[in-house]
């Protein structure tokens, strides 16, 4: 009798397959043929789900995106109902933790999401992803800031543009962990990088206290 494949979970192996090689040896490297190797198919049962490779990069693009949504939807809960909980501050950091390579399943999303993010910008067939994840992700971050600069308190003119800069200083800093850790792992820690991130939040609140 034939064994019975679950469709989801072999697509699922490849993404992950995908997800090795691009921590390993790069987003250059991920053909179906070197993910089929990695994923312990043949060539065929990847091709049985993806076309070619542009279809497969395409598709695991999408769902790492996918998974750090998912993760960072969940923390979202955590969040308090006001900037004064005074659990608002962990909760942020947890929730902006899911962003970082802190554990081998957040570094293997982080490596491909980044080698994804670049790639679109001369792989068009990647440009539709990279710009939906990077607004999705924008928009979360974009909730953490208006939690913590106190969205009662800031309905003035320039209420918007403080958001803005901060959202975006925010999503620079997150990208410069990331990167750094990536790239410097014996240096910048997990540890490491909480601590950077919690001074970031803290010094967010500091200036906000200070302008009321």
């Amino acid at each position: 009798m034939p064994k019975i494949v679950d469709a989801a979970q072999r697509r699922q192996e490849i993404v992950g397959a995908v997800c090795r090689i691009i921590a390993t040896d790069g987003l250059e490297r991920a053909s179906l043929r070197e993910v089929a190797d990695e994923a312990g198919l043949a060539v065929g049962s990847v091709r049985h789900y993806f076309d070619s490779s542009d279809d497969l990069l395409a598709y695991s693009f999408a769902a790492v995106s996918g998974r750090i949504l998912t993760r960072l939807d969940k923390a979202l809960i955590g969040l308090g109902p006001a900037a004064s909980d005074p659990n608002t501050s962990r909760a942020v950091l947890t929730l902006l933790g899911e962003f970082l390579p802190l554990d081998e399943e957040r570094a293997l999303d982080a490596c491909a999401w980044l080698a994804f993010r670049n790639a679109a910008r001369i792989r068009p067939f990647l440009a539709a992803e990279a710009d939906r994840s990077h607004r999705a992700v924008a928009a979360v971050v974009g909730r953490v800031i208006t939690r913590l600069l106190h969205e009662d308190d800031t309905t003035g003119a320039d209420a918007g543009p403080q958001l803005v800069t901060a959202a975006e200083h925010l999503l620079a800093t997150l990208d410069g962990l990331a990167m750094h850790a990536l790239l410097q792992p014996g240096w910048m820690s997990p540890e490491m990088c909480l601590d950077v991130l919690e001074f970031h939040v803290a010094g967010l609140r500091r200036r906000v206290g200070a302008s009321h």
